[in-house]
């Protein structure tokens, strides 16, 4: 049986990840992590702390989904007592992405901007579709709930990362992020990626490929957050058993 840590138990995903693991046959949630109250009963046989160093210390693999504030300070304290991570959380700044790199050196890392199944075939579909269409322009439409602080979402810049590198490009290079008054004409490489926000949306991605006469477009909708929790909780079974070094929903999915 695995134990698994929670960091970021008293959120939305959190919450699953608890349910999720109750009925897990292969893992259960072993000690969560949070700051605030549970506004949720707690299982008896599950324990709590406010404590990071008690969390990684007491699990074989650790969950991640909070803000990138909270990603950092676990990345730091688990310097100091590797553990197997899975994190999820979106918006990290450049420093935190060289934190996760550096942390990887030291213990198996997955991180994954979106842990849907689906949106990592995503990915892959819209690498073979970038380099295939290259007279095409790329557009990327993300729409998420009221509440979601950073955007354009993480899973959007990920899709967009796919389709620049397919054709040679950085995706911080050529990605446009809003359009207003007299722009000029669209260039040949800029990827836009517009970001929508409003009611109660899980999530939904829309990668356009459009050539005069025709277009393509893919679309990826998640109607539960349960999608997030299950692959999640896939990717922890996966990565307590890989070496050092950092890793994706791909790679879990040997893709």
């Amino acid at each position: 049986m695995i134990n698994v840590g929670i960091h970021g138990s008293t959120g939305r995903v959190g919450r699953l990840l608890i349910e999720n693991l109750m009925k897990d046959a292969q893992a259960r949630p072993y000690i969560l992590h949070a700051i605030e109250a549970f506004s949720f009963s707690v299982p008896s046989e599950i324990s709590t702390t406010n404590d990071v160093s008690i969390l990684l210390e007491r699990s074989d693999v650790v969950i991640d989904f909070t803000i990138a504030t909270g990603t950092e300070t676990l990345l730091e304290n688990a310097l100091k007592s590797p553990t197997p991570l899975v994190i999820g959380t979106t918006g990290l700044n450049e420093h935190q992405h060289n934190l996760l790199k550096e942390a990887a050196n030291h213990m198996p890392i997955l991180y994954s901007t979106n842990m849907s199944l689906g949106v990592a075939v995503l990915n892959r579909l819209v690498e073979l579709a970038s380099k295939s269409l290259s007279d095409f322009d790329i557009e990327i439409v993300e729409q998420h709930h009221r509440y979601k602080k950073d955007a354009p979402s993480g899973t959007a810049l990920t899709l967009g990362e796919h389709a620049a590198r397919a054709r040679g490009l950085v995706l911080d290079d050529v990605r446009v992020s809003g359009r207003n008054g007299l722009i000029g004409e669209r260039s040949k490489n800029e990827i836009a990626i517009m970001a929508l926000r409003g009611g109660d949306i899980v999530g939904r991605h829309t990668v356009g490929f459009y050539n005069d006469g025709e277009f393509i477009e893919m679309n990826h909708t998640a109607t539960s957050r349960d999608t997030f929790a299950k692959g999640a909780i896939k990717a922890a079974k996966w990565i307590v058993h890989q070496p050092n070094g950092l890793y994706t929903i791909s790679d879990c999915l040997g893709l």
